[in-house]
């Protein structure tokens, strides 16, 4: 696989890269806090129930949060502490101790010899750890791999297309070995004969560093630099790009023998199977209107405020403040200090948080929809978003079905090409979800 590869339908160019060099140069740091609030509910399925009680002496890596719900990931303590308060939302616990990284691990060093570990065994250990899709999507990761379909191919999603975020990146650049045992790991899990880590073009000194590592070994993971060009990470886009196929409709990526994996979840797995160690930290972008953006390696658990603090607080008090990226996160306040983020929020770092961004700037109001058609140019799965839009408005659900609302992957394009500034997004993601679930109950009754 070369450089030039099919490009996938739609899509945009959301900035120049200016967003990214706010953090290209900055090295992950590590941080933990005085305390934790660890959410209950992590990743797609219900949320799960707390199993500690306030006083409790808990020890990093000891399950706090368990579910019965196939859709859900078991949830541990990511740190050594006394538990101040705790319910089926959160759990708060006071820190005595916290380990983020065992970097002296072999793994983080050299070549991991894999051969004795089987399909079933990695599996098993990735849901002991309670491992979750880490690119934002939260689909528990062993389910996944525990597909009936033949996979052929792993593609790990190191694209990271979203503007301004680039922990993915350094992870690759500082814990590229375990990432690399992580892939190993994850190909074993899928029965796999090759594994692809697949990034955009701006990061070809990532692939140049892992290259390097795999120089010389036959481990049958391959690297390839894709156009930079937004959504290139999403799960069809990746696969359009890489493989040259497209996923039916309704269908899942195995059906083409593929399965998507983020490149945090590889080094995820390696931590796991490798070091016995769940999913209790993830490193996080901070980054914006902040006074000294960069990239932190947190517990799970870590306020969001006190990591915009750690980076100088937010430098306009005009501000929106999106968790996540700019074209997938959410908006979580408006004109916020990060003393204001802690309070009026109360958001913590997540298994699925990739970043926090501060935007300098006002709303813009909406304005009426001038059918121009920008919408259906930019999206990358061949919807006519200002159609569903109108038709979600009218709440007209069997209009929305037939125009497919239910191919809808939420990335953004649509509502960034708008020029009346509509929330084409936040409603089309509406109605995908109502029409889904409206599926679901058809499905039942039938």
């Amino acid at each position: 696989m070369g450089k030039e590869q099919p490009k996938f339908f739609g899509g945009i160019h959301p900035t120049d890269g200016w967003d990214k060099a706010l953090t290209a140069d900055k090295k992950i740091i590590s941080y933990v806090p005085e305390s934790v609030r660890i959410c209950m509910k992590q990743g797609l399925g219900p949320a799960c129930t707390c199993v500690v009680k306030p006083g409790d002496r808990v020890e990093q890596g000891q399950i706090i949060g368990e579910s019965a719900h196939f859709m859900s990931a078991a949830i541990h303590s990511s740190v050594t502490g006394t538990v101040v308060a705790a319910d089926d939302q959160f759990c708060e616990i006071k820190t005595e101790a916290c380990n983020l990284v065992d970097e002296a691990a072999t793994y983080y060093k050299e070549w991991a010899d894999v051969s004795a570990f089987t399909r079933d065994t990695v599996i098993e250990q990735l849901e002991k750890g309670g491992l979750v899709g880490m690119g934002g999507a939260g689909f528990p990761t062993h389910l996944k791999y525990e597909t009936k379909d033949q996979i052929t191919h792993v593609l790990i999603n190191a694209a990271e297309c979203e503007p301004f975020l680039s922990c993915d990146e350094h992870v690759m650049l500082e814990q590229g070995m375990a990432v690399l045992n992580g892939v190993q790991l994850l190909k074993k899990a899928a029965g796999a004969e090759q594994a692809v880590i697949c990034m955009e073009d701006n990061k070809a000194h990532c692939k140049e560093y892992l290259e390097f590592l795999l120089k010389g070994h036959e481990t049958g993971i391959s690297i390839v630099l894709l156009p930079t060009r937004y959504p290139q990470g999403g799960e069809k886009q990746l696969i359009a790009a890489t493989m040259g196929v497209e996923i039916p409709t309704g269908k899942l990526p195995s059906s083409v023998g593929a399965i998507v994996s983020n490149i945090q979840t590889a080094k995820a797995a390696a931590d796991m199977v490798l070091g016995n160690r769940p999913l209790i930290s993830r490193c996080i972008t901070i980054t914006g209107d902040v006074q000294e953006p960069g990239n932190y390696l947190v517990p799970l658990g870590t306020d969001i405020g006190e990591l915009v603090r750690a980076a100088g607080d937010v430098k306009n008090p005009k501000n929106k403040v999106i968790l996540g990226g700019p074209m997938t996160g959410r908006c979580i306040g408006e004109d916020l200090t990060a003393e204001q983020i802690t309070k009026v929020t109360g958001e913590s770092v997540s298994k699925v948080s990739g970043g926090l961004v501060v935007l300098a700037g006002t709303h813009t109001a909406e304005s009426g929809c001038i059918r121009c058609g920008s919408c259906e140019d930019a999206c990358p799965a061949g919807l006519t978003p200002f159609k569903i839009d109108a038709a979600m408005r009218k709440e007209n659900i069997s209009l929305c079905q037939t125009l497919n609302a239910t191919e809808c992957i939420g990335c953004g394009c649509c509502s960034y090409v708008c020029p009346s500034k509509r929330e084409l997004t936040h409603t089309i993601v509406t109605a995908r979800d109502t029409v889904r679930m409206k599926l679901r109950e058809e499905a039942t009754r039938g």
